[in-house]
């Protein structure tokens, strides 16, 4: 029986950690070769692509795309965590805001920003991890880094007692952290924020509704229905330009010449990775235009 190939949409219960997801897929699946596209704290929901077999070669496409997010953020406290899995550090009595104010300040953040990365994160300092810094109790100074805000807009705002609880949908790019977005809209209302609740609804193009639960998976799998429910590695990376390759060109492709752009139709003008394929419409792979002009391969997909 050959290796699964594809993307597989899946939706991460509360309570695991990315890898988590993976190593049960992999025992679902009976298949080592799985990467996801994106980490999801633990107490986090929603979408999670695993790329399978020969497609966790179009990992690194896949996580450069935007990701949709619903964020509860609660103001009035904060903890050290950024998130309600943390220690308080601060409370208000009391919190004077209102939805107009709210509003305009989530307005105010579209855009490009620039972020701290929290010291609960993955990110690396001098080859250690900030959460192992943090549980040692050490906080370190981090370099700020710049994310977009594509789209950031308000759903509810409701009272729990004394703090508002404000739930936003968000369009991000990648690299945005929405516990630190959750902080930095508490700080320019002038009050602690931290976040109590956050769902990733897209990542890569996929929707909520498009994922399987690890059950459904698991009953597909049995069913051996599963492959009707995988998206091809290229059309998971179909932000990637299409071009086409003539006939005659097409095993020289495969083989991983460079190739001459009059045998590439519509013509390569720009730099930047882009789709092959074939006059028949099979998939060759990731191709780019190098510094001669010259159409050179990335990652070569089709078979010699």
């Amino acid at each position: 029986m050959s290796e699964l190939t594809g993307v597989l949409a899946v939706y991460k219960p509360a309570g695991f950690t990315s890898h988590d997801v993976v190593a049960k897929a992999r025992r679902i699946l009976g298949m080592k070769r799985i990467g996801h596209t994106g980490t999801l704290d633990p107490q986090v929901t929603g979408v999670l692509p695993l790329c399978l077999g020969r497609a966790t070669r179009v990992v690194e496409y896949i996580q450069e795309l935007p990701k949709e997010y619903v964020a509860t953020l609660r103001l009035g406290l904060s903890s050290d965590t950024e998130d309600l899995t943390g220690t308080i550090t601060e409370t208000v009595d009391e919190v004077k805001v209102t939805e107009e104010e709210v509003l305009k300040v989530l307005n105010s953040f579209k855009g490009v920003i620039s972020q701290v990365p929290p010291m609960y994160s993955a990110v690396k300092v001098d080859g250690k991890r900030l959460y192992e810094l943090a549980r040692e109790g050490k906080t370190v100074e981090r370099k700020s880094r710049e994310v977009e805000i594509y789209e950031i807009e308000m759903q509810e705002m409701v009272w729990n007692g004394n703090y508002p609880d404000i739930t936003f949908r968000v369009l991000c790019s990648k690299g945005t952290y929405i516990r630190t977005l959750c902080v930095d809209i508490g700080r320019a209302l002038h009050l602690p924020g931290v976040m109590v609740k956050l769902t990733r609804t897209m990542s890569a193009g996929i929707s909520a509704s498009h994922c399987l639960s690890l059950e459904e998976i698991a009953e597909h799998k049995a069913a051996g229905t599963l492959e009707g429910h995988l998206i091809a590695a290229d059309e998971a990376i179909s932000h990637l330009p299409s071009h086409t390759v003539v006939d005659e060109k097409k095993k020289a492709a495969v083989q991983g010449q460079r190739l001459s752009t009059r045998f590439v139709t519509p013509e390569v003008k720009n730099s930047g990775h882009f789709r092959l394929y074939d006059l028949q419409g099979d998939f060759l792979g990731i191709y780019e235009l190098d510094k001669a002009g010259a159409i050179a391969p990335v990652k070569v997909f089709a078979q010699a």
